[in-house]
């Protein structure tokens, strides 16, 4: 038998999903970006490329949040890969050509 969830526990699931995606998705795509135009991709065919994969990752993500046991792993995961993505991207982005 299980418990009903608190509404602030429900509240936070939908905030995970909603915006720890959007902080994760925004990560895969300044990250993947910046990795593809290292690999000699031109920028507009490697902001579409990673564009179009976004609309994937964050589905995951954003069922993922649901399906997950743990709320904190969800915003863990989701909120700080998306910033440890995005920062990773800056200091790619800072390195001499």
């Amino acid at each position: 038998m299980t418990t009903k969830p608190s509404p602030l526990h429900l509240i936070s699931r939908v905030a995970a999903s909603l915006l720890g995606g959007y902080a994760f998705v925004w990560g895969c795509v300044t990250l993947g970006i910046v990795l593809l135009l290292a690999a000699g991709m031109p920028y507009g065919e490697a902001q579409t490329l990673a564009y179009l994969l976004a609309f994937l990752v964050f589905l995951a993500c954003f069922c993922w949040a649901y399906a997950a046991a743990s709320l904190a792993r969800v915003w863990l995961v989701l909120a700080g890969g998306g910033a440890a993505m995005t920062g990773a991207a800056w200091l790619l982005t800072r390195l001499p050509a």
